[in-house]
């Protein structure tokens, strides 16, 4: 594999990395609403488990309640139990059609256990970004080994993706700064 594509690869996977984190940063609650939060309850529809999104319109009513309007009638009750017995603490009702989920206001202790959380996802994402440095520089070891690019251009090789890496893991300290801003906010 040439130089250019082990960067390209490299940069391309440490954006994907950058991207599970948000998505995972999005299931963790902060103080406001936030409709993704639904994202990881599955509901019965017909046998199957599937997403709240997939049988229900999932919105914002204001900036501590969400909205979740069933599709079909009988979907209520179970969409309702659903969110209930999820490990959020979340405890909708119905109005009608409408089922309210509010959010409790949480903690001192919650939240500080909230920002230990998405200290730890950081972690992890900043440990996946290093171990695709590491791999990208591993076949820049075996491209040397095989004689297939000069010294000079694997040192360049290795120091653009040692900044490409240190860029990656600036972008997931913001994120973590940014959440456990939005967790503390009264």
């Amino acid at each position: 594999m040439p130089i250019v594509d082990i960067k390209r690869n490299t940069e391309s996977k440490m954006d994907q990395s950058i991207e599970s984190f948000k998505h995972n940063l999005t299931k963790i609650r902060t103080g406001r609403a936030n409709p993704a939060i639904l994202d990881t309850v599955h509901v019965d529809y017909y046998g199957a488990m599937v997403p709240i999104s997939q049988v229900a319109n999932v919105s914002l009513l204001d900036s501590r309640t969400v909205s979740v309007q069933p599709w079909e009638k009988g979907m209520g009750a179970k969409i309702e139990k659903a969110i209930r017995d999820s490990d959020l603490g979340l405890n909708p009702s119905s109005m009608g059609d409408l089922i309210r989920v509010p959010m409790p206001p949480m903690s001192e202790e919650r939240r500080k256990e909230l920002t230990k959380l998405v200290r730890n996802e950081g972690e992890s994402a900043k440990v996946a970004v290093r171990n695709l440095r590491r791999d990208a520089n591993e076949s820049l070891k075996k491209l040397d080994k095989d004689k297939l690019a000069s010294e000079d251009d694997l040192k360049r090789c290795e120091a653009d993706i040692q900044k490409v890496t240190d860029r990656h893991i600036l972008a997931i300290d913001q994120l973590v700064a940014g959440k456990e801003q939005d967790i503390m906010a009264v």
